[in-house]
């Protein structure tokens, strides 16, 4: 990773869906006009019918942990800052 995307990278997450499901790889990234999550980008092989489906699921999650993981780095972000006088 260079040092331009290293210096925007907030968080690395993994998450856990339903004790079920498990996405390992997004970036919680620093964009111009905000935070915004990179979603995992390997290629696999996959048949065009399941591709298909997968990824309006993935489209419709996306917004979801957009929002989610924008609003828990803000919540800890908080937590951690330390004003100085």
């Amino acid at each position: 990773m260079d040092g331009d995307k290293l210096d925007r990278l907030k968080a690395y997450v993994d998450i856990t869906l339903d004790e079920s499901l498990v996405i390992h790889g997004l970036k919680l990234m620093q964009g111009e006009q905000g935070l915004f999550v990179a979603m995992p980008s390997r290629k696999k092989c996959v048949t065009k019918n399941i591709k298909t489906l997968f990824t309006q699921f993935v489209l419709t999650l996306e917004i979801t942990l957009q929002k989610l993981l924008k609003k828990k780095y803000n919540s800890i972000e908080e937590e951690t800052t330390v004003e100085i006088a």
